[in-house]
C-alpha cells in the first residue's frame, strides 16, 4: 500500500509539473487551442503510461531474489510489457515520441532485447496522416491549391515516418517528384512532447535509478528542431552531394528548392527497393555480373553493398567528419544502375553529426587498437572519451562482440549464434553500467552508436556481418586520418619522413593481408569446384 501511495503521489506530481510545462511553453490563448486539439491529454497519456509500466516493475519484482533465473524471467516479461505500452504510446502520440522509440530501436546490444526489437516496427509502421491534413500543409506552405503546383498527386503515401510522409507526384512540366510533408501537429506538439518526455525520464531515473535515460532525451531535444526544419535538411543534401561526387554508386535527389519549405520538401523522385529488400534485388537481378545467376555471386553482391556502405560510411566518420546519421533501410534505397552496377540511394537527410577534429581522431585511434586487439590502445582511447575505467564495456559496445572476441581479434570472423546470444543476455545483465557509459560519453559519439547499429542491422540482413574487406576499409580511413592529423602538426622534414613512412608500412601491411584473405577465399572456390565434379562454381 506505501508503494501504491507513492506511485500515485508520484503521478500526481507529474501530471502537475506537465501542466505547468505546457503553460510555460504556450501563453493563455495558445494553452486554449492546445488543450481543444489534445495537448494536455497527450502529456496525460504519457504521464499515465509511465505510472503504469514503474508500477508493473515494482509490483512484479518486489523481493524477488535478484541472482535468481525467476528474477530474470520475470524481468523479461515487464521489460516485453513495458515495451508494448510505450510502443502504443509511441502510435497514439505521434511525433517526437516516435522519434524517440524509432532512436529505442536502434540500439541493437544497449537496451534490452524487448525495447530494441518492439521498438523496431517504428522503423516501418509510423502512423499515416490523412489526405485532408496533407493538402492543408500544403496549402498553408505553398500558399496556393495543390493542383497549381502539381499536375498529379498520388493519394496513397509511399513512405511514412514519425514527422512526415512522402507522396509521389508530377510538376506541371512533367518533372516526377518525391514530396515530403510534415505531418500537421508535429511542430505544434514538438516543445510539449520534449519538456514532456525529459520530466518523465527524470521520474523514471528517480523510481529506477539504475534506468539514466537523459542521454536518450538530451539528444532528441538537440536534433528535433533541426529534423523538423526541411530547408535544413535540403542543405544537408546538397551539402553531402559535395562529398559523394568520389564515390559514382551514391545517388542523392536533387532538391527542388521552389517547392520546399521548412515543412514541404520536394524532391527529385529515385525509384529503387530498401536496401534489405532481397526479394527486390532478386526480382530486379540487382547482379554486379548480370551475365551470371550462381549463387556464390549472388552472395558476393550482397556483400558489394555491404561493402559500398561501409566504404562510404568510414569515409564520413573516419575522413570527412560529416555522418550521415539515420541509415535505417526506409532511407536508403538500392537499384541497378548500368554504369556502376549497383547504385545506394539516400533519401532522407535530416540527421546528420559533425564531428570534432580532435573527437574524430581519437575515435579512429580507438577504432585502430579495436581491430588490432591493443588493450593499452584502448584503454588510452576510453580514458580521453571519458570512461577509462568501463573501457571494456565499450569495446563491446562499439563492436557488438565479445570480450573473448575482441582480445583475440574482431576480425577473424563472424559473430556466431552462441556469441549473439551471450552479447544480448549480457545487454539486459549490464543495463546499469551500459546507461551510465552512455551518460558519460561525448555526445558526438551517441549518435556513431545508433549509426553502427542500423548499418549492422543491414549486413545482418544481407547476411554480410563482420566481414574482414570491411576492417580493412576501416583501417585504411584511419591510417589516412591520423597520418592527415600527424602531417598537420609535424615539424621539420625528419618527423614529415618518419610519418610517410609509418603510413606506407601501415598500408602494406593491410595489402598483405589482403592478398592472404584473398589467397584463402580462391583456395575455397577451387575446393567447392572439385566437389562439385569440376563444375565451375564461379
Amino acid at each position: 500500500m506505501k508503494l501504491l501511495r507513492k506511485i500515485v503521489g508520484y503521478g500526481t506530481i507529474v501530471a502537475g509539473l506537465t501542466g505547468i510545462t505546457a503553460g510555460l511553453v504556450y501563453g493563455p490563448e495558445e494553452l486554449k487551442r492546445e488543450i481543444t486539439s489534445n495537448g494536455l491529454v497527450r502529456v496525460a497519456r504519457a504521464a499515465r503510461t509511465v505510472i503504469v509500466i514503474s508500477y508493473d516493475y515494482k509490483r512484479t519484482l518486489w523481493g524477488i531474489d535478484r541472482s535468481s533465473t525467476e528474477y530474470l524471467e520475470l524481468k523479461s516479461q515487464v521489460h516485453l510489457r513495458s515495451a508494448k505500452s510505450l510502443r502504443d504510446l509511441c502510435c497514439v502520440n505521434g511525433g517526437a515520441y516516435i522519434k524517440v522509440g524509432q532512436h529505442v530501436g536502434s540500439l541493437d546490444y544497449l537496451l534490452p532485447s524487448e525495447y530494441v526489437q518492439t521498438m523496431k516496427v517504428l522503423h516501418s509502421d509510423a502512423p499515416q496522416s490523412p489526405l485532408g491534413d496533407i493538402y492543408h500543409v500544403l496549402e498553408e506552405e505553398l500558399k496556393c491549391k495543390v493542383n497549381q503546383v502539381f499536375a498529379s498527386f498520388e493519394d496513397k503515401p509511399i513512405g511514412a515516418a514519425s514527422l512526415a510522409q512522402v507522396h509521389k507526384a508530377t510538376l506541371h512540366d512533367g518533372r516526377v517528384v518525391a514530396v515530403k510533408v510534415q505531418h500537421r501537429d508535429v511542430q505544434k506538439h514538438a516543445a510539449v512532447d520534449m519538456a514532456t518526455l525529459e520530466i518523465l525520464a527524470v521520474a523514471v531515473s528517480w523510481l529506477f535509478p539504475e534506468f539514466k535515460f537523459m542521454w536518450l532525451v538530451e539528444e532528441s531535444k538537440k536534433h528535433l528542431p533541426l529534423e523538423l526544419d526541411f530547408e535544413h535538411e535540403g542543405r544537408n543534401a546538397e551539402k553531402i552531394v559535395q562529398f559523394v561526387k568520389k564515390f559514382p554508386f551514391v545517388k542523392i535527389p536533387e532538391i527542388y528548392w521552389q517547392f520546399s519549405t521548412k515543412r514541404v520538401l520536394t524532391m527529385e523522385f529515385c525509384d529503387g527497393g530498401k536496401v534489405d529488400d532481397l526479394p527486390y534485388m532478386k526480382s530486379h537481378k540487382i547482379s554486379s555480373d548480370e551475365a551470371s545467376s550462381s549463387f556464390f555471386l549472388k552472395c558476393q553482391q550482397f556483400q558489394l553493398i555491404a561493402y559500398k556502405l561501409g566504404l562510404l560510411y568510414s569515409e564520413m566518420i573516419f575522413v570527412n567528419g560529416y555522418v550521415h546519421c539515420d541509415p535505417h533501410p526506409g532511407n536508403i534505397f538500392v537499384r541497378r544502375d548500368p554504369s556502376n552496377g549497383v547504385e545506394i540511394v539516400f533519401l532522407d537527410h535530416g540527421l546528420y553529426q559533425t564531428l570534432s577534429n580532435e573527437f574524430r581522431i581519437n575515435y579512429c585511434k580507438l577504432w585502430q587498437s579495436l581491430i588490432k586487439s591493443d588493450l593499452e590502445g584502448i584503454k588510452q582511447s576510453s580514458k580521453v572519451l571519458g570512461v577509462e575505467e568501463m573501457y571494456g564495456l565499450l569495446a563491446c559496445i562499439l563492436t557488438a562482440r565479445s570480450w573473448d572476441v575482441v582480445t583475440t581479434g574482431i576480425d577473424q570472423g563472424p559473430v556466431t549464434e552462441d556469441e549473439a546470444e551471450l552479447i544480448r543476455v549480457n545487454a539486459a545483465t549490464y543495463v546499469t553500467e551500459i546507461t551510465e557509459l552512455l551518460n558519460r560519453v561525448p555526445r558526438q559519439l551517441l549518435l556513431l552508436l545508433k549509426t553502427n547499429d542500423l548499418l549492422r542491422s543491414i549486413d545482418y540482413r544481407l547476411n554480410t556481418s563482420a566481414t574482414s574487406r570491411s576492417f580493412i576499409t576501416m583501417s585504411r580511413c584511419c591510417i589516412r586520418a591520423v597520418t592527415k592529423q600527424r602531417l598537420e602538426n609535424c615539424h621539420g622534414w625528419v618527423e614529415w619522413v618518419r610519418i610517410q613512412a609509418d603510413s606506407t608500412i601501415n598500408h602494406l601491411r593491410i595489402s598483405l593481408y589482403q592478398m592472404y584473405a584473398s589467397s584463402v577465399v580462391l583456395s575455397f572456390r577451387r575446393l567447392l569446384t572439385r566437389l562439385m565434379g569440376g563444375m565451375p562454381f564461379l
